[in-house]
């Protein structure tokens, strides 16, 4: 599947967001290829600039690291739900509280992409064997609809806005 192969009623405009930054790979691409890029990325921040901010009560490099690996696992867990047909509506969570709680100003980079890359094989594994008609399962979250396809872009999207963040907020500033 495509990101063009999407219907456009299949996400919320906040969600548009994601998907804008991404190119129309095939969703398996954009996994793959985003496991090893990212991790590249991480691994080239500056260790001077990991627990730094670009503003006053603006997140760390590494709390934005820790809140993508995070949302990464919440939208996961949504996909599994309704790819096993689970009609129940799921509640939103509160980015501000896992990043609170998360402890990320504690770790180095070399845990944060053993993390990610974890996170990110469980994704890959999740998507790798469906076929077109599991990723047009739909199930509720945050009040919205969503198919399970356009979860796995916002999982890609996710990430890669939030990397554009870093870089030109973050890194060139």
């Amino acid at each position: 599947m495509r990101k063009s192969d999407l219907p456009r009623e299949a996400y919320d405009q906040f969600y548009g967001t994601y998907l804008s930054v991404l190119d129309d790979s095939e969703l398996k691409v954009l996994l793959v290829n985003g496991k090893t890029e990212f991790a590249n990325f991480i691994k080239n921040i500056p260790d001077n600039k990991l627990h730094s901010t670009y503003e006053i009560g603006k997140w760390t490099i590494a709390e934005v690291i820790l809140h993508i690996i995070d949302a990464e696992r919440v939208f996961q867990y949504r996909a599994l739900r309704f790819l096993r047909n689970d009609k129940t509506p799921l509640p939103g969570f509160d980015q501000d509280l896992f990043v609170k709680h998360s402890n990320a100003n504690t770790r180095d980079k070399d845990s944060l992409i053993a993390e990610f890359k974890a996170v990110r094989e469980a994704s890959i594994t999740l998507f790798l064997n469906l076929k077109n008609e599991d990723l047009s399962r739909t199930g509720t979250a945050s009040n919205i609809e969503w198919t399970v396809g356009t979860l796995g872009f916002v999982i890609c999207g996710h990430l890669k806005h939030h990397q554009q963040i870093i870089l030109h907020r973050y890194l060139q500033a």
